[in-house]
């Protein structure tokens, strides 16, 4: 059996990614294989990070990239309402489509794996989530189920449960940031009648805007398997930015326990690109994420940072502007759900 960790990225999330690598080398307590799926062929860096890790590899199974492509366009477009929404809101059809491609780590080399997105850091040995996979298919460690169900399904509640079958569907969804499980826990004839029911009109429970991650809960709790949120049973910490944190020896804990991880989940990967350019950008935990992206090389940790003047923070904050454009879709989605058809 062969554990691992899987994350998804591309050169535009490099420092992030270097940062992730570093903090599960000086945190995992042993030696993890780690395989980056590739988000796109953008990969000139990663590709050169990647050759000087003895640890880490990157994903190459290109008939599985293709695969779960497939499998999330298929599913978007017998979604009744996502394309014209997406055009109304000037996003491509198949939007965000690259994300799904996190999927592939059921096809991949590891038995046991945690998935990992390129803007987490690990803060604490893993030993304790593969032996949790000894019991559940799924695992997970994040309060998604706090928040607003609409995010993640776009029925009623009543109506999600009876097609879910699952009483309290509310306390069931999770983040798809961070999440473990098996490969081939979906195996073809699962997924061929996921897919079916989804073809079917079950494509329409999809929150349009959250892209994979609405796929993923949707696998999860239709199939029935096996599932288990450390943080819904009491047994997690905190992992979001916005929470407040004790630091200590650059690990942040959560009343007196150490993070699993720390997730930077809707903060623009353009800040942490600026800030590794000696731009002084504010970003939550900030000399925690620098000490962790310069960990194998300190030589090149910027020794001061700049403020810009009033015409580049224009600029940038322009382009800002436009990456999170879509973030800022998320937060309106409920102001017009109730005038699109149910």
């Amino acid at each position: 059996m062969i554990d691992g960790i899987y994350t998804l990225a591309n050169d535009v999330v490099y420092d992030q990614l270097v940062a992730l690598l570093n903090s599960i080398e000086a945190n995992a307590g042993r030696k993890i294989p780690v395989c980056v799926i590739p988000y796109n062929e953008q990969l000139d860096k990663v590709k050169a990070e990647i050759a000087i890790r003895e640890n880490v590899t990157l994903f190459a199974d290109y008939a599985s990239i293709a695969r779960w492509e497939n499998f999330g366009s298929r599913i978007w477009k017998a979604h009744p309402r996502a394309l014209k929404l997406w055009q109304e809101y000037g996003l491509p059809d198949n939007y965000r489509l690259e994300r799904h491609r996190k999927l592939c780590c059921l096809d991949g080399p590891f038995d046991k794996f945690i998935f990992f997105d390129g803007d987490t850091l690990l803060m604490r040995p893993l030993d304790d989530v593969y032996q949790k996979l000894d019991e559940y298919d799924w695992v997970t460690n994040d309060y998604q189920y706090k928040s607003d169900l609409n995010y993640i399904f776009n029925w009623s509640q009543d109506k999600i449960e009876n097609l879910l079958h699952l009483k309290n569907v509310s306390s069931n969804i999770f983040c798809s940031g961070w999440f473990a499980s098996k490969k081939g826990i979906f195996d073809d004839a699962i997924l061929a009648k996921l897919l079916e029911n989804l073809e079917a009109g079950e494509a329409d429970v999809l929150a349009w805007a959250d892209s994979d991650q609405t796929v993923i809960n949707y696998l999860v709790l239709r199939s029935g398997i096996s599932y288990y949120n450390y943080a819904y049973h009491g047994q997690g910490t905190g992992c979001h930015w916005s929470s407040k944190f004790d630091v200590v020896d650059n690990i942040l804990y959560d009343q007196g326990e150490p993070l699993t991880y720390l997730h930077y989940m809707s903060v623009a990967s353009s800040d942490f690109t600026r800030l590794c350019s000696g731009e002084d950008v504010d970003i939550p935990y900030r000399d925690v994420f620098l000490y962790y992206r310069y960990l194998k090389s300190p030589e090149s940790r910027p020794q001061r940072f700049i403020r810009p003047n009033a015409l580049t923070q224009l600029k940038k904050f322009t382009s800002s502007f436009i990456e999170q454009k879509v973030s800022n879709i998320k937060l309106n989605y409920r102001n017009f759900k109730n005038r699109v058809a149910q």
